[in-house]
């Protein structure tokens, strides 16, 4: 069990650890979607989901008045726009065209803001990494995720005293006060560590065991019962050619408003409109629920009669959509959602220091430290760039933000390119230094970049801190501040690693450095 530990948790380790962290920051993502959009204005005062959804309806059907398809993503306490999508036929063969864009709620007009994909980014790459196709995308995530749940269990059997263990810290012993950290942190958060890893296998099984659903499911009309089951996405069927107007969105919103509460609307969905088969849904918000199973009114479009209140699924359904909801986290107030993020942050804590705990245990036992084997030099580097780098690339996608040109084509992928680009010049770089040397530069990198995002946002942008904190924007405010205590964390551990002896020419990594990121140590 120890060996199924230690290796299970090195081999995808650095995959983890970029995932533990992305999906951390991702509890926050419409916090900082906000913030990578400074031209859409902060919300001052609560505005009605139903007003909002009929001038948002109105602008579309002036934008875009061919859409077979379009949705409406409301705002609420955490953001500051409507996020609306629309399709539109075109192209040939059968091709379709696509349009988004962000509303303002209170005119209903629509924004231009900088081309970026905000928090979503970090959301997304969380499960599927970007560059690679969803599909490879979010297996390697399944097999990272198994690994780290084998992990988990295996770690528990190994530390026969693990909750004794967690009582006991000894301050300034080395490696042993390591350890000692990274069993406080694992058995603290154990609960959490073993919900986030399960649910996240869960929401992705149709992918990764598909064989019972083809085999149960082989008529289309049972297909779309399953459809049904797991999303409120009406399919746009085909249209009847009849034009026919489509009826207020006011009202439907309204009559959500009377069974969920009058600020509990999520989204506002139309199949057809403008055609005879028009179809309306507006679904409830995820405040309050903890389930993601559809839940949603269905509208006729046309005579805005309602025509099915879809409430209920099946047991297996909606366990299904609870395990989902207690991954995703959605339904948190602001105080659970700091829960959330702090206890993912001590997974990753966790994943970070048992990557660093490896080189460490394994430099004692070789026969000349001085010169390691292969094997262990690229663990080494890779550490250093998996944790110290990661923290830059995250930090430089910020930065990408401010300073790559409005007009710029393709903006939202060059930050993107940035992230990827910077990242991978840390990794040059940890291969070309020591150690000991990489570990210390990169993190004060870290350090620098992190704690001057505050000034160059003042410098690109008429939103500085001192404003935001002003005018209670805690949403604006809360990603520099939180930026500036990374940078101290930062600042810390390069100053510790500056401080620690090497046991060798070739420089051991520092000590201090599991705090900020981390995996598992074997025994």
């Amino acid at each position: 069990m120890s060996g199924l530990h230690t290796w299970t948790g090195l081999l995808l380790g650095w995959v983890l650890y970029a995932m533990f962290l992305t999906g951390t920051v991702s509890f926050f993502k419409d916090e900082l979607s906000q913030w990578m959009r400074p031209e859409l204005p902060r919300l001052v005062q609560p505005v009605d989901p139903a007003v909002v959804a009929q001038r948002v309806a109105d602008e579309l059907g002036r934008i875009a008045p061919g859409a077979t398809q379009w949705s409406l993503k409301l705002p609420d306490g955490r953001s500051n726009s409507v996020y609306a999508f629309w399709r539109l036929p075109g192209g040939g063969q059968g091709a379709r065209a696509f349009g988004e864009g962000h509303f303002d709620p209170v005119t209903g007009h629509r924004v231009e803001a900088r081309g970026t994909l905000g928090g979503d980014f970090f959301y997304r790459f969380h499960f599927q990494f970007y560059y690679m196709s969803p599909f490879w995308g979010r297996w390697l995530a399944g097999l990272a995720a198994m690994s780290m749940l084998v992990a988990i269990i295996a770690g528990v059997i190994t530390h026969k005293k693990i909750f004794t263990d967690f009582f006991t810290f000894r301050w300034g012993k080395g490696q042993r006060s390591w350890l000692d950290a990274h069993n406080a942190l694992s058995v603290f958060g154990l609960p959490f560590h073993v919900m986030i890893t399960y649910t996240g296998l869960v929401t992705l099984m149709a992918l990764y065991m598909p064989w019972g659903e083809r085999a149960a499911i082989k008529t289309p009309a049972e297909r779309q019962q399953l459809s049904a089951q797991l999303s409120a996405f009406i399919p746009a069927g085909k249209p009847s050619g009849a034009q026919a107007p489509l009826a207020s969105i006011e009202p439907m919103v309204r009559q959500a408003q009377e069974r969920w509460g009058a600020a509990n609307i999520g989204r506002v969905n139309a199949a057809n409109p403008g055609d005879a088969t028009a179809r309306i849904a507006v679904t409830r918000g995820d405040a309050g629920r903890v389930s993601m199973s559809p839940d949603y009114l269905e509208f006729d479009g046309v005579s805005g009669r309602l025509l099915a209140a879809h409430d209920r699924v099946g047991a297996a359904a909606e366990t299904r959509g609870v395990l989902y909801a207690l991954h995703l986290g959605r339904f948190s107030d602001v105080e659970t959602r700091w829960l959330y993020f702090i206890a993912s942050l001590m997974g990753t804590a966790m994943v970070g220091t048992g990557l660093v705990m490896w080189t460490v245990k394994r430099r004692q036992k070789l026969p000349d430290p001085a010169h390691p084997y292969f094997g262990f030099r690229l663990v080494e580097r890779l550490n250093i760039a998996s944790i110290a780098g990661l923290s830059i690339a995250m930090t430089a996608f910020l930065w990408a933000n401010r300073l790559l040109p409005l007009p710029m084509p393709d903006r939202a992928f060059w930050e993107i390119h940035v992230f990827f680009i910077v990242w991978g010049v840390t990794l040059l770089h940890a291969l070309l230094r020591p150690a000991k040397a990489a570990w210390r530069e990169q993190l004060w990198a870290a350090t620098v970049l992190l704690a001057l995002v505050p000034v160059l946002n003042a410098a690109t942008t008429q939103r500085p801190l001192w404003r935001s904190l002003a005018d209670g924007d805690w949403a604006f405010a809360g990603v520099e501040l939180m930026c500036c205590a990374l940078a101290l964390l930062h600042a810390v551990l390069a100053i510790r690693t500056a401080r620690h002896g090497t046991r060798s020419r070739d420089e051991a990594p520092p000590r201090g450095v599991g705090a900020i990121a981390t995996s598992e140590a074997a025994r």
